[in-house]
């Protein structure tokens, strides 16, 4: 905890081809899809779930995801999209934040806590690494980068970059996060 940076982190390709083709078949936003697997793959492992607070390790019930959202202008805003396990209620809580910014100015929603993740989507570009900013606080919450999808043979794949406080956790559970989040991308609906 005291490192000047306790993050580490690794990109790791998903073969995201069955979400895409459901998110489709249903009619439901592909990213809206892939961000609820994600979301029910943090929800499911109790490392995802630790903050540090006033020194303190504490553990969150629910962790929400707070995303980057563009607006019609090309800028953007952070989220607060509240997570539920009903895939229908995840994607009317995002449409409603979605709404929220698009009439909005701000950067911030109105609930800023530590009980979620960030998340940057960067659907222009494929990466094989990726840095998000350090504002040089103490910080433990963990921060994804969804990359575009490019095609590997026969397969629809998206690289996400994982950068998680090493304090928290190591490889074994961003491991098993990898491991839920490849199973619910490839669940039926």
């Amino acid at each position: 905890m005291s490192f000047a940076d306790p993050y580490f982190a690794i990109t790791i390709p998903f073969d995201v081809g069955k979400a895409y083709a459901q998110a489709k078949a249903a009619e439901v936003s592909f990213f809206v899809k892939y961000l609820h697997d994600c979301m029910r793959a943090i929800n499911a492992h109790e490392n995802f779930k630790y903050r540090i607070l006033d020194g303190q390790v504490v553990e969150y019930d629910r962790i929400d995801a707070s995303t980057t959202i563009m607006r019609e202008d090309k800028t953007f805003a952070f989220s607060r999209v509240t997570f539920n396990q009903d895939l229908s209620v995840f994607a009317s809580n995002y449409a409603a934040e979605k709404l929220r910014i698009q009439h909005s100015t701000e950067l911030f929603p109105p609930v800023d806590s530590l009980d979620c993740i960030h998340c940057s989507v960067l659907p222009w570009f494929n990466f094989s690494g990726h840095k998000d900013a350090s504002s040089g606080r103490v910080d433990s919450v963990p921060k994804l980068a969804f990359g575009k999808t490019y095609s590997q043979g026969d397969r629809l794949m998206m690289n996400v970059a994982i950068s998680v406080n090493h304090a928290l956790m190591d490889g074994y559970h961003v491991s098993l996060f990898a491991e839920s989040f490849q199973h619910n991308l490839a669940e039926d609906l």
